[in-house]
Parts: structure tokens; C-alpha cells; sequence
């Protein structure tokens, strides 16, 4: 078993947990509430904590793996160099939002710590729930910093794009000629039912 993949995976392995978790209580919610007849009062706590905790842990593998929606039609088009400029423009965007929310995570443990709130049901201090937000928000930084690292290597970044480009350029070709396969089985099946047609039609018209 390999400790370091565990490691860095950890927030992953997380998320994956209170997923189980999640798929659990609300199973187990709908069998002992219409069932059973004796719903669980606090299935919905844990059930909008685990989603709470989904999404911000799996937002930081996201930016590991490159998961994230992005919408590239004007960024394929630019110039290498225009290209190389606006990563460098996306890093420091991306890094501002997520250094904001973090100290905005922080305040909100602040807060929670300082009136000691806690769950209706459960009694679980929000603080601890709401630890998750800035936590990750860290993680997400350490991610997309790790995942941009070719931008502050020299050559790196080259390499990576050629890389890509290469890639691409590959799996388009290989979409073109599955397309174009698809297209010369759909005309040869087009051509068999024509002239299937005509043969079926020939005795008709002689007997006319």
C-alpha cells in the first residue's frame, strides 16, 4: 500500500467516507420513516453536514485533477505567449478567491466559537462542522499551486502546453476517423437498403 498516495489523496478518501455516510442515513432514514414508522429527527443534520463536507473535500481533489469546469473555446484560439500570460492571470484569480474565503472561513469559526452554537438535535458544535471550509480552502490552493506548478519553472510550461497540444491534436484525430468510419457503414447500409428495395420492387414491375 502505498502511504504517500493515501497521503495525498487524504481530503479524497475523506470526502468519499462522508459519501458512504450520506447514501447511509438517508437510505436508512426512508426505511425506519415509511417503514418502520419512526423517522430519524436528526437524518437531516448529518445528512446537509456530510454535504457540506462532500463538496468542499472534493473540491480540492477537483483542482488536483483538472476536474473543474472549464470553458476553453477563446483560450485554444490565443497565441502561446497570450496563453502563458493568462494562466499566470487565472493562478493569481483563482488563488485571491480562495486566500478571501478562507479568512472568511476563519471568521465564521470565530463566530461560532464565540456564541457557542451548536446543532438542534445533535449538539454537535457548528464550529467543528463548519471547520471544513477554510480547511479546504488551503487544500485547494496547495492543490491548484501543485497542479500550475510548469508556471514557475522555466521551460516547464512550454513543455506541458506541447504536450497537450499533441494530445489534442491526437484525439481529434482519432474522433475524426471513428466519425468518418461511422459514416461509410452508415452509406454502405444506406446503399445494401436501396438496393434491397429495387430488387424486391423488380418482379412487381414485371408482372405489371
Amino acid at each position: 500500500m502505498d502511504t504517500k498516495k493515501i497521503l495525498s489523496n487524504l481530503d479524497l478518501a475523506l470526502a468519499g467516507v462522508a459519501f458512504v455516510i450520506l447514501i447511509v442515513v438517508t437510505f436508512g432514514g426512508v426505511i425506519m420513516r415509511y417503514i418502520l414508522s419512526s423517522p430519524l429527527a436528526w437524518a437531516e443534520e448529518v445528512q446537509l453536514w456530510m454535504f457540506l463536507w462532500i463538496t468542499f473535500l472534493g473540491a480540492g481533489a477537483a483542482f488536483r485533477y483538472g476536474s473543474h469546469v472549464a470553458v476553453e473555446i477563446v483560450y485554444e484560439i490565443l497565441p502561446v505567449k497570450v496563453k502563458h500570460v493568462m494562466d499566470y492571470i487565472n493562478y493569481i484569480i483563482v488563488m485571491l478567491i480562495l486566500l478571501y474565503l478562507m479568512f472568511l472561513g476563519f471568521d465564521l469559526l470565530a463566530l461560532m466559537a464565540k456564541i457557542g452554537k451548536t446543532t438542534a438535535i445533535l449538539r454537535i458544535p457548528t464550529m467543528f462542522i463548519n471547520a471544513v471550509i477554510p480547511i479546504c480552502c488551503l487544500i485547494m490552493m496547495v492543490s491548484f499551486t501543485y497542479t500550475n506548478r510548469a508556471l514557475f519553472k522555466k521551460g516547464q510550461w512550454q513543455k506541458e502546453h506541447d504536450a497537450k497540444a499533441a494530445e489534442l491534436a491526437a484525439n481529434n484525430a482519432a474522433g475524426a476517423a471513428i466519425a468518418a468510419e461511422e459514416q461509410g457503414t452508415a452509406s454502405a447500409n444506406t446503399s445494401s437498403s436501396v438496393q434491397a428495395e429495387t430488387n424486391d420492387s423488380t418482379p412487381a414491375e414485371k408482372r405489371i
